[in-house]
């Protein structure tokens, strides 16, 4: 099979390039390489024959169309995206160009190579997306996002997905492109990105920084260890139902208070402190406007129908990150001048 992955040097686009050609998959990575991509992530794989890069912005069609043409890929799985809901309240126009309007572009692109290939039956294009398209969960433990939820986006970074997700269910109508969509809660492990909140406060901590937290710590959120994700990611491309759509949650839920005192332990164990714990450096700060309470999945249907569950537990899945992180110095150590990193976001200015 051969892949054409979008976002393939981000942290999830990166997890599924390096997991596809472990399995013998042909990869075609097309990444624009803005701020949050690095192609360190792929560096495993990048000299392996059934690797290809072509970096390419999904805002352009022109690339795109000589992308499909010269590659011609059975399966299009479509990662690339703005991903940071911090940026998205500073700076939605990026969010709008690259989540809607290049998710446009990829779904033209991809029709007319299907199209001019004869509508070849195992062909899909599968759209990956968030839980945050459907809002915000009470505290009730029995309530969780599924396949059926409505949609409920909160702030720019979800509205944007969720206005790409109703494209491509719209191609698959309209179309009869051949279509599968997921959607997934947080995810974390190694090569995340150091804006997002694990690796900021496993780097905080050791830099003796504060521990930002958002309001008093009691959002919570379903934990998805990355690789885990991209093993599910393979199945949906592979024996996904065209039309279909998949929740996929780690099934791991834990506020972000509990969730840093958690790495503020294992940091503990792993890299003392001269004096006291990590935990002494925990700060509350400010919460960020529209700072949904709760995300948790139900992941029924991709259970029964393609076998699928998470391998990694929340605190099997943090020790792994912790120990890859003070294992990587060089490679957080490059990407901490990049814009914004280390910089509070999203404070609505």
């Amino acid at each position: 099979m051969k892949l054409l992955v979008t976002g393939g040097a981000g942290f999830i686009g990166s997890a599924v390039v390096r997991l596809a050609v472990a399995r013998g998959h042909a990869v075609v990575n097309v990444d624009a390489l803005t701020y949050a991509a690095c192609l360190d992530n792929v560096a495993t794989v990048a000299d392996s024959p059934l690797y290809a890069f072509e970096r390419a912005d999904i805002r352009d069609r022109a690339a795109l169309d000589r992308i499909f043409a010269t590659h011609r890929p059975d399966v299009v799985m479509h990662l690339a995206a703005e991903s940071h809901v911090d940026r998205s309240i500073d700076g939605p126009a990026d969010f709008i160009e690259t989540n809607i309007t290049g998710t446009f572009n990829m779904l033209e692109a991809a029709r007319k190579y299907w199209v001019d290939c004869g509508r070849p039956e195992g062909f899909r294009l599968h759209h990956i997306s968030t839980d945050e398209v459907f809002g915000s969960l009470p505290a009730d433990p029995s309530v969780q996002f599924t396949e059926d939820t409505p949609y409920d986006p909160r702030n720019p970074y979800s509205a944007s997905k969720a206005a790409s997700d109703h494209l491509v269910r719209a191609w698959g109508e309209t179309y009869g492109l051949p279509v599968v969509l997921s959607n997934c809660s947080n995810n974390y492990g190694p090569y995340h990105f150091p804006e997002k909140l694990i690796p900021v406060i496993i780097l905080n901590a050791l830099a003796g920084k504060p521990l930002p937290i958002y309001g008093d710590g009691s959002n919570i959120r379903d934990w998805l260890y990355v690789e885990d994700h991209a093993d599910a990611l393979l199945l949906v491309a592979s024996k996904g139902k065209v039309g279909r759509s998949y929740a996929i949650g780690g099934e791991n839920e834990c506020s972000n208070l509990e969730l840093v005192r958690a790495l503020c332990a294992i940091l503990d164990e792993r890299r003392p402190r001269a004096s006291g714990s990590y935990a002494d450096q925990i700060a509350f700060v400010a919460d960020r406007p529209g700072h949904d309470a709760r995300y948790a999945i139900n992941p029924a249907r991709i259970r029964q129908e393609l076998g699928w569950r998470p391998s990694v537990t929340l605190q099997e899945g943090l020790a792994r990150t912790v120990d890859w992180y003070l294992a990587n110095e060089g490679w957080w150590r490059a990407l901490q001048t990049r814009d914004g990193v280390g910089r509070r976001l999203g404070v609505g200015a």
